[in-house]
C-alpha cells in the first residue's frame, strides 16, 4: 500500500497535510494508527469535508519510512499534478 510513496509529490506532517487540504492541492491523505487521535480526527475530518480519500498508512514509523524521511511522520498528503 506504501510502495512507492517516496517518489511522489507528497507533503508530510500534519501542518503540512492541514495547508494542502486548505489549498485543494491534497488527492489522497494517509494518517498513521497509533498517531494521537487528537491531533489526527480533525484532519480526518477536513478530508472528508474537502471529498479527499484517507488512508491508513500503518504505524507512524513505517509511514515516515514509506515517505522517505528518517523520522516517524503521523500524516502524509500525496499532492495533485
Amino acid at each position: 500500500m506504501l510502495e512507492g510513496l517516496a517518489a511522489k509529490d507528497k507533503v508530510t506532517g500534519l501542518k503540512q497535510t492541514r495547508r494542502a487540504l486548505n489549498a485543494g492541492r491534497a488527492k489522497l491523505v494517509y494518517l498513521a494508527c497509533d498517531a494521537d487521535p487528537w491531533l489526527t480526527e480533525p484532519l480526518r475530518a477536513l478530508c472528508e469535508q474537502m471529498n479527499v480519500t484517507v488512508e491508513n498508512g500503518g504505524t507512524m514509523e513505517a509511514l515516515g519510512r514509506a515517505a522517505g524521511i528518517s523520522v516517524g511522520t503521523a500524516a502524509v498528503a500525496l499532492l495533485a499534478e
